[in-house]
Parts: C-alpha cells; structure tokens; sequence
C-alpha cells in the first residue's frame, strides 16, 4: 500500500494525499458488491451471494466502485492519521481527483488539526503569589446583617411608609403622554432602601400610605440598557395598593436558634469560617487564572484553526445568553445595554476566544509532559458518585453512556494537571 503525502497547511490544517490501487482495493469492492445485491437481491442468487461479475452485469461496475468509495476513504483516512499521530478535529474536507474502475483511486483529504504548544513556558517554579483577604469584624456584621434581611417580617400598616419600608405599588410609566413599551405594572415591590432603582425613584415614594396616587418625573441614566430610554425623562403615575413596615430580627441568641445555631457566639464563628473558606476559594480561583495567563503569554503555539476558534466564541456567546437569562434580562436587551450588534460582540470576543483554546492545548500538553492519567477505578468511582444523586432514567442512561464517561474523564484529567501546576507555580502568603 503506498502511504499518503503529508503536507501542513496554514491554520492548523493538514492535507493528506492517497492512491490505492485496485489490488489494495478489492476488499472494498467486495463489500461493495454484496452491499449493493443484498439490498436488491440478483434473480437466481441469495442475497449477498451472487459472484462479482454477475453484480457488475446487473449494476454497472461503475456504480460499485462508488459504494466503496467512502469505505476506502474512511479506512484509509483512520489508519493514516492513526498511525502518524495526526491529532484531527472536526470533518474532513474530501476532493477525488480520479475514480475510473480498473485504475487507481487518487483522493485528497483535508482536515483541521489540534493546534500544539511550540514552546512552553516554565512551569515548575512559582510564577504566581496567592493573596487571601483577610476576613474582619466588619466582614461578619454584614454577612449577620444579610441574614437578618433574610429573616425580615413585613408589617401592613396605614401609616406613611418609611425610607426603611416597603410599598406595593401599580405603576404606569409615560414619555410624551404615550406608554412606554412594558412600561404598566402591578403589584411591584419596592423596598425603599435599596439602591438599584431608578435615581430619585424610591425616595418619591416616602411619605405616602396605602390608598396615595402620586405623579413624577424620573431621569433615566444614559447608559442604561434599554437604550430608547436611555438618558431620557418619564413620567411615573404610582399608586400605593399597599405599605409596610419592615421588623428585622433581634440578633440574639433566640435568633441563632431559629436558624439552628445554639447561639449568637457560634453563628458569629460559623460565619466566620465561611467567610474564611470563600476567600480561600477566591484566592485560589484568582492565583490558579493568574498563572494560566502568565504560562500562556510566556509559551509559543502553533496557529488555531477557525473550526476550533468559532466553537470557542459560540460558546462564550452561550454562556453569556445563559447569564443574561438567569438575570431576567433578554440577551437582546444586554446587547443594547452594551451598545453592540451579535457580530461586534462575537468579534470582541475572539482574543478571549484564542486564550481560552490556548489555555486548554497548554494544559493538554502539560498533561502529557507530566504523564498525567486516570485510572479506571477512579473514573468509576466518580461516575458513580454523579449518579447517587440522580432518579431520572434518561439522565442516568446519559451519564453512563461512554461519551459522557470520556467528558468525565477529561475533566478530571484536567484537574490533576492543575494541581500539578498549582503547587509548583503558586506560593502562597504564609
């Protein structure tokens, strides 16, 4: 068999050239042939059975060489790239330059590639220094004063509502005389304390009780996210349905115990030490990015493929859909909070998209250098704790299917190359 010319192409993409000859060819063509006959059967012969030549006659040999076409193909593409260690992504491009029965098959194929890492930063001395916050008093109080928030009761009243209160109001908010597209509500909350409302909006509503209409005008910043707002003044009619008192808890030790804490003392040092692991873990998290950043700049890689590049921005454009999504926003209205058109922001997006493919080949190769694996029965192990948790059967037959095991595996694959990273390139603070 006479073995395919190799050649590398710009992009990460390789092309590989291949002539199989007819003799290397007859298994294919065989095949072929009782494919062709056991789909429709030959007069006189089992399905499947009948000799070459009877096939031929009834089908054009032509018409089977074109059957084994994609078997030659796939055979031959899979054995190639197997055994050159060519590390293919994506589907293959195909161009048959010649198929005429009796002569040979010449076929090209091309294919994206992995990038690789040209040169690699060191890696085995500390790069990076992790800083954990230091949690204090005040640190504690507010995290004590977020659970009172929690806890709060809110008391109807017929009195005038507070700037520590709430209002339950029907709002109609007009530009112009004319009703702002989703610009009519009912039954809106609003504790007057808090900050995230339109400026001026809360305060307008101190000092009136249930039953009170009030008219006025509020200013829109300019760089708000509903952008044929933005900047502009409307005018809220509200109407106070309802006012209430807010009675937040005493913090005591009876308050401790209705969270299921003996007492003030041991909620105040529970929250402490949770305090203490969230900053451990965000130090972490900050040390662990900082050092991929450092080991990136400071290595060489080959160019990335578009393949691998769009997928790489699809998913960020995912992952920030899903983010608007579980902020209530439509992905739309964050577009126009950021004053980008889809193609702008996909297009802002490709250096973040080209570190993040770079990060993950850096920690593939690390990976390999430090002859990281994963043995078997740790896989196991971890397959089986995801499913403890799961009843579905749907989902429980997908986590055990062997391409999800194999996402497992790279994960945690990924984590011990990390570790191995960490603890030589992260000194911490003592």
């Amino acid at each position: 068999m006479t073995p395919p010319t190799i050649t590398r192409l710009p992009k990460s993409q390789v092309q590989l050239a291949f002539t199989v000859a007819p003799e290397d060819a007859k298994p294919y063509l065989d095949q072929a042939a009782a494919d062709l006959q056991a789909s429709k059967p030959i007069p006189g012969f089992r399905p499947g059975k009948a000799p070459y030549d009877e096939v031929k006659k009834s089908f054009g040999e032509m018409r089977i060489w074109e059957t084994a076409l994609e078997r030659i193909v796939r055979a031959k593409y899979v054995h190639a790239v197997l055994e050159n260690g060519i590390d293919t992504i994506g589907s293959p491009a195909i161009s048959v330059e010649q198929l005429v029965p009796g002569q040979d098959i010449r076929f090209t194929v091309t294919a994206p590639v992995m990038p690789t890492v040209l040169s690699l930063a060191t890696y085995d001395v500390p790069l990076v220094t992790k800083t954990v916050h230091e949690v204090k008093d005040a640190d504690v109080d507010a995290a004590m004063e977020d659970l009172r928030k929690m806890r709060r009761q809110e008391v109807a009243t017929d009195q005038p509502v507070t700037k520590d209160g709430m209002a339950l109001i029907d709002l109609e908010m007009t530009k112009d005389r004319v009703q702002l597209e989703g610009g009519a509500t009912k039954g809106y909350k609003i504790y007057l304390n808090e900050p995230h409302y339109l400026p001026g909006f809360a305060e307008r509503l101190v000092g009136l009780k249930k039953g009170d209409a009030k008219t006025f005008d509020v200013t829109f910043p300019k760089d708000h996210y509903q952008k044929q707002v933005a900047g502009k003044t409307v005018t809220c009619a509200v109407r106070v349905t309802d006012a209430f008192d807010i009675k937040l808890p005493d913090l005591d030790d009876a308050f401790a115990k209705g969270l299921g804490i003996e007492s003030l003392d041991k909620l105040k040092e529970l929250l402490r030490s949770n305090l203490m692991k969230e900053a451990e873990q965000k130090a972490d998290e900050a040390a662990e990015i900082e050092l991929l950043e450092k080991l990136v700049a400071g290595s060489k890689f080959s160019e990335i493929p578009d393949l691998l590049l769009n997928e790489e921005v699809r998913r960020m454009i995912h992952e920030l859909e899903h983010a608007a999504e579980h902020q209530g926003m439509d992905f739309k209205d964050y577009l126009a909070q950021l004053k980008k058109s889809a193609d702008q922001l996909k297009m802002d997006m490709i250096p973040r998209a080209m570190d993040r493919v770079r990060t993950a080949v850096l920690i593939k190769d690390i990976a390999k250098r430090e002859n990281v694996t994963v043995p078997d029965e740790e896989l196991d192990a971890e397959i089986d704790r995801i499913l403890s948790g799961i009843e579905d059967k749907e989902t429980r037959d997908r986590v055990s299917s062997p391409d999800y095991r194999e996402y497992v595996a790279a994960q945690m694959k990924n984590r011990k190359t990390l570790d191995i990273l960490k603890k030589k390139g992260i000194k911490n603070l003592p």
